[in-house]
């Protein structure tokens, strides 16, 4: 017997090793992208970016206090909700995670401002929102979204661009370059 063929224990695995492998397929990759879905991602995305911008309300008005920090957040989960969801691999889905994001930093800053209004007439949240006018915008712009919550937002927006598309493994990296490859020709 050979010492390759004793198991040693304390030796790493040869992940990367000649040999072993089976060569990945065009088919292979083709599955990986046909898997993508903007759809999917999209609805993920809406789906954290209401549910975040709720909770966000509901910490605000705990703390009675305004976390514009709290977008940077949003950016991560709307990235790995994104990723997860629309197993992306091409532009479309960062850009949709960073326009997700930006929208969300806007709609959690009504919400807060609505739930801060609300407090201070003594009224309903819906009551705010649904009595909103197009007077009502510029004096939202000018008294509630600061430059803080714009440098927030746009650094929000590259957190979920970042974390949105897809990581591949070497294998299947390999598989959709050749799938690639083979639509070229």
């Amino acid at each position: 017997m050979s010492n390759d063929d004793i198991p040693q224990v304390l030796r790493l695995r040869k992940k990367h090793a000649p040999g072993g492998h089976a060569r990945p397929t065009a088919k292979d990759g083709e599955r990986i992208v046909r898997a993508q879905s903007v759809r999917h991602a999209f609805l993920a995305a809406l789906l954290v970016v209401l549910v975040f911008s709720l909770l966000w309300m509901l910490v605000s008005d705990l703390l009675v206090r305004v976390l514009p920090w709290l977008t940077l957040a949003l950016g991560v989960l709307v990235g790995m909700a994104v990723r997860r969801a629309g197993q992306g691999l091409d532009w479309r889905f960062p850009v949709l995670a960073a326009v997700m994001v930006l929208f969300g930093a806007l709609l959690g800053n009504v919400v807060i401002a609505a739930a801060t209004s609300a407090r201070e007439f003594d009224t309903n949240i819906f009551v705010i929102l649904r009595n909103v006018t197009t007077y009502t915008w510029p004096v939202f712009f000018d008294e509630v979204m600061t430059a803080a919550d714009l440098v927030f937002a746009l650094f929000g927006a590259a957190i979920a661009a970042f974390y949105s598309t897809r990581r591949l493994t070497r294998r299947e990296f390999q598989a959709v370059r050749i799938y690639r490859e083979g639509l070229d020709q």
